[in-house]
């Protein structure tokens, strides 16, 4: 067995087995210079390797471009809000009261706004409900009977929306704490008259209703100017507050929120890059309690012969009974009537017979019930090691905040080194916890790999293998070894050859996983027959540079050997203790 300390001296970059081109990693661990939390640095951590340093040509650099998405707290959010209220109110010459229908009524965009006022004014305030003088006249009188009460009240007790009907104030809140009570929509409010269209704004909910109803309503307000904006969506992460507003068109989905929650803007499921939404909503549908219940009765029942309901077959004996009001007896192996199973009939000794089966036209139902069991199984398959993934990276962004919080202050006393020195330390499980969510999502897109594609599932298998190899080394490496020194007495002579060793096999794993990523998101179409044959030939030579070993046998392989590196890992689950 080759010496894990060998893999920093003979790893290189998968990518020249495919493409004939060579990447080096450095030792520094320099792709991970800023802070991996924030969002900015974080939105593209798996780019493709380019060559861009034109000095030393053979260093990674990753690639990162600008941002295309912007975290929105509350009070940034208010602030846009006020100012395209007042961008509206100031081009059209309208009331802070007046702009803010306008825009909840096309949904917060001020272009289109100013595109429908200037086309057809007339027409955009008919169908909003903004009336230029009002519909009714009251000027002259000193007392109004209220068209819902009917009371008869002075002038002062009643109000009325642009359009000029009188209602009384207790009316009026009446109306208007029901609205707000029931939902969002009262941000649609009309005028209680029920022929009567008229807008009723805010101001009227700050004249007249309470003040707990005028704070769900200012809620309602702040909630729509996101829920309403095609560039906008909530962070999904439970207890937060943040939005994020998105440049349509920005490329990458992923984004991360100032809570440090990161999700697919898309789809606002966690990210799952490079598993398109698609996928994703297919697998997490697959995972639902309904969405496996079709495939568990197929595979652990059979239905009744006769009313065609699914049974369950929950004692030993063959002699089936269906509940009442069917009753019917039969067979659980030919599903036969059981009347038919006797000495006499020559029937209950016959249903081992497969040809016997197939003359009788039995055999379909026991394929499918053999289709739906191998499906099972192959779900199951997938399923276990994408939850084990799942599991792996909760427990290492444990491991992660245990470390900063306790250990750090601790490694620092005891190896005699500062914080800047242990900075590979931070880097090496955050790149971990990142690995962990990418492989967990490989699993959903290989479950929906078309079985008859050999070639892409023979060229994916072993870009994941390659992968997960490099992210157990560094995980064991992290979880593990870093014990020692973290529990030793004094400081020991080979620490500085500890940190080496975890910040080149940091940089390995980012670099198989950039290039697992890179090959999922173009679809795996740069594989071809010949590749893939060299990949899995059982003859092919192991090269010396091979990260898993120079006889290209590596740990946990799946029984077949490539040109460049050991054949795939064992899978997560089978390799974590």
């Amino acid at each position: 067995m080759v010496s894990e300390d060998n893999v920093i001296e003979d790893s290189a970059s998968v990518e020249d087995d495919f493409d004939g081109d060579d990447y080096d990693y450095d030792d520094g661990g320099d792709y991970y210079d800023d802070d991996y939390g924030d969002a900015g640095d974080d939105d593209d951590d798996y780019g493709l390797v380019e060559d861009d340093d034109v000095d030393d040509p053979g260093a990674m650099v990753s690639r990162r471009p600008k941002l295309g998405y912007t975290v929105l707290q509350e009070a940034d959010i208010k602030q846009r809000q006020e100012d395209d209220i007042s961008k509206v109110s100031t081009v059209l010459s309208l009331s802070q009261v007046e702009a803010t229908i306008l825009l909840r009524h096309y949904n917060w965009n001020v272009n289109e706004v100013h595109d429908e006022w200037f086309s057809d004014e007339e027409r955009v305030r008919k169908s909003v409900g903004l009336f230029e003088r009002p519909v009714v006249d009251v000027s002259d009188a000193s007392k109004f009977t209220c068209g819902i009460c009917f009371d008869l009240l002075p002038c002062d007790n009643f109000a009325s929306a642009s359009c000029g009907h009188p209602f009384c104030r207790e009316c009026w809140q009446g109306y208007i704490c029901t609205s707000i009570n029931d939902g969002p929509g009262c941000l649609l409010l009309r005028c209680p008259e029920p022929s009567c269209k008229a807008a009723v704004g805010p101001d009227m909910i700050d004249k007249l209703a309470p003040c707990e109803e005028k704070e769900k309503y200012s809620q309602f307000l702040l909630r729509s100017y996101i829920e309403d904006n095609r560039e906008a969506k909530w962070c999904p992460a439970p207890g937060c507050e943040n939005a994020v507003n998105f440049a349509v068109g920005g490329g990458d989905f992923d984004v991360t929120c100032l809570c440090s929650y990161r999700f697919c803007w898309n789809c606002t499921v966690e990210a799952h890059r490079p598993v398109d939404c698609e996928t994703v909503t297919k697998w997490m549908l697959k995972n639902s309690v309904d969405g496996e219940n079709v495939n568990w009765i197929l595979h652990n029942s059979k239905t009744c012969p006769k009313c065609k309901r699914p049974i369950e077959k929950n004692q030993g004996c063959m002699h089936m009974t269906c509940t009442p009001p069917c009753s019917y007896e039969f067979c659980w192996l030919c599903l036969r009537a059981w009347s038919s199973h006797g000495v006499a009939t020559g029937g209950f000794y016959s249903c081992n017979v497969y040809e016997a089966e197939m003359q009788k036209g039995n055999v379909d139902a026991e394929m499918r019930r053999e289709m739906a069991k191998n499906s099972f199984e192959k779900y199951t398959h997938y399923y276990e090691r994408w939850a084990s993934n799942q599991s792996s990276r909760e427990k290492a962004l444990e491991d992660l905040n245990r470390m900063e919080s306790e250990n750090m202050e601790k490694l620092c006393n005891v190896q005699c080194t500062t914080m800047s020195q242990l900075k590979c330390i931070t880097e090496a499980w955050l790149q971990i916890v990142e690995c962990r969510r990418v492989l967990k999502w490989t699993y959903a897109y290989g479950y929906y790999l078309p079985e008859h594609e050999k070639t892409k599932t023979q060229f994916f298998e072993y870009l994941q293998g390659e992968a997960e190899a490099g992210l157990e080394r560094l995980h064991r490496c992290a979880e593990k070894e870093l014990d020692k020194y973290v529990t030793a007495d004094g400081p020991l002579s080979d620490f500085d050859d500890f940190r080496t060793k975890l910040t080149g096999l940091t940089s390995v794993t980012k670099t198989y996983f950039e290039n697992l990523v890179r090959a999922l998101e173009n679809g795996l179409e740069d594989v071809n027959s010949t590749a893939c044959n060299k990949i899995v030939s059982p003859r092919s030579p192991a090269s010396p540079r091979s990260p898993t070993g120079r006889n290209g046998k590596g740990r946990g392989s799946r029984g077949k050997e490539s040109p460049r590196a050991g054949g795939s890992p064992k899978n997560v689950d089978d390799t974590s203790k």
